[in-house]
């Protein structure tokens, strides 16, 4: 059973957003058609950059309805869950790499009442999740290395893409497929030709200021389609 969505899911990271106007910029992203709110956290080791951590999560969560997808690049991530889950997280995703036990992370995430995501490193292998499918709810394949914005597309992530889509199916699983890094015009049609559903765009979004989110993401969707 292959689940299709008529349109990709758009996640704006605010990883490009003006952080000394962060409450208006992801309400703006809203507004502008934002499907969900993509937060990149990084802590400085697992990752080269430090971001946020859950109090900007708690602060921003009042600005928006929508779903936040919480990207942790953190290691450990197992003791910060619960937090990032009150803090509002409705989606977490953690990379294998941040934990011994994956599958009891999954469940955790789950358990707190938040979607399971896992992250894919461009070194991530596939089957990494073979035998663990039916815990996941989210799996995000990163398009660059991860820990910072700004990075041109790997092009030989696609493959990957097209692989997790074919396990996706042939289990006949709602496992939500989401691409991020170097997500623009040009190489969101190639992610979604390869399977993708969900985009994750900074620049490509908060390029021009708020008068230009919602053209940037109508651009986005019109390539895509």
């Amino acid at each position: 059973m292959t689940v299709q969505r008529a349109t990709p899911i758009i996640a704006p990271s605010i990883l490009a957003a003006d952080f000394a106007r962060l409450g208006e910029e992801v309400r703006a992203v809203e507004a502008a058609g934002a499907d969900w709110l993509h937060v990149d956290v990084m802590d400085g080791s697992f990752v080269p950059n430090i971001s946020i951590g859950p109090a900007v999560v708690k602060a921003i969560r009042p600005y928006v309805s929508i779903p936040m997808d919480v990207h942790l690049m953190i290691a450990p991530a197992d003791p910060h869950l619960e937090a990032f889950r009150e803090a509002g997280a409705d989606l977490i995703s953690v990379h294998p790499e941040a934990g011994p036990h994956l599958n009891r992370t999954l469940k955790r995430i789950r358990a707190l009442g938040a979607k399971s995501g896992v992250v894919f490193n461009p070194s991530t292998p596939v089957e990494v999740v073979e035998w663990m499918l039916e815990d996941i709810d989210l799996m995000l394949v990163m398009s660059v290395n991860p820990g910072f914005g700004g990075q041109s597309f790997l092009t030989s992530q696609l493959a990957k893409v097209e692989r997790l889509r074919s396990m996706i199916d042939k289990a006949g699983l709602d496992i939500i497929l989401e691409v991020d890094g170097g997500v623009t015009t040009t190489t969101a049609p190639h992610c979604l030709s390869a399977g993708a559903d969900a985009l994750v765009a900074g620049t490509a979004v908060f390029k021009g200021g708020a008068d230009a989110y919602a053209a940037n993401i109508a651009a986005l969707r019109r390539a895509a389609a």
